[in-house]
């Protein structure tokens, strides 16, 4: 099992959540800051593309630990809203592979 911590207190804003991300995720300094660019770095967890600092092993799930979610969710809802799209869609890929999510959201 493999987790990182998205730092939800530095984040207020897209940007934040973008830049808490690169840093989190370890995305690669040409990351776009969009959702499309959060999506496709984090689409080939388990290779080892470049688009991130670790690769999970086959099957690994990684867990995305969330600390003080509640305060983000209420105070930065179009954050969350972006996060949870972005996790939906790197899930939906793997499952259109045949293949398992690798996602998860631990609000803690």
């Amino acid at each position: 099992m493999a987790e990182i911590t998205l730092d939800t207190r530095r984040i207020r804003s897209l940007d934040e959540f973008h830049e808490e991300s690169a840093r989190a995720f370890g995305f690669p300094d040409f990351y776009g800051s969009n959702l499309s660019a959060w999506i496709d770095c984090l689409t080939y967890l388990d290779e080892n593309d470049g688009m991130r600092n670790f690769v999970l092993n086959p099957d690994e799930m990684l867990h995305v630990l969330l600390p003080d979610f509640e305060v983000l969710a209420a105070i930065a809802p179009e954050v969350v809203q972006n996060l949870l799209s972005g996790v939906a869609a790197v899930n939906e890929r793997f499952l259109a592979q045949g293949r398992r999510p690798r996602l998860s959201l631990v609000p803690c």
